[in-house]
């Protein structure tokens, strides 16, 4: 609860990787990404892993419902399980933000060019922040 109560991590009271403005019920694209890991994680003699990941997200939910109320329904969006995929795959963790960042730089050109072409209308879309610990990034050998 001390994440949610805005006292850990960033202090944002946010348990990224949960919740998304547009996907409320489920996220499709989690759906395909949790399944695609599954025999991934089995593959690589990380199944304890993705069940700790399944645990997790069920955890989450749980709580910020007691947390915070129900009000919306919440899932696990696609940024859940990527990082966990990427590692499975091999894909070094510096690579991390700039593959979230390419798969969405069209849709936030996109966004600009709404601002510039109609006036008086407002985008709303979401922010953008990197997270890092104090140490800065963990490099795969490190953990």
């Amino acid at each position: 609860m001390w994440l949610l109560n805005k006292e850990a991590f960033d202090k944002s009271g946010l348990a990224y990787g949960i919740g998304h403005a547009v996907y409320t019920k489920s996220d499709p694209r989690t759906a395909l990404l949790k399944e695609m890991a599954r025999p991934l994680a089995e593959e690589k003699g990380r199944s304890k892993e993705y069940e700790f990941y399944q645990r997790v997200e069920k955890i989450a939910i749980e709580t910020i419902y007691k947390t915070k109320g129900k009000h919306k329904t919440l899932c696990a969006n696609v940024d859940f399980y990527s990082g966990f995929v990427y590692d499975l795959i091999g894909i070094p963790m510096e690579i991390y933000t700039p593959l979230f960042a390419m798969a969405r730089i069209v849709g936030w050109c996109a966004h600009r060019n709404e601002e510039l072409n109609f006036e008086g209308r407002r985008i709303i879309r979401p922010a953008y922040r990197c997270v890092t610990d104090e140490r800065g990034y963990i490099k795969m050998k490190d953990r």
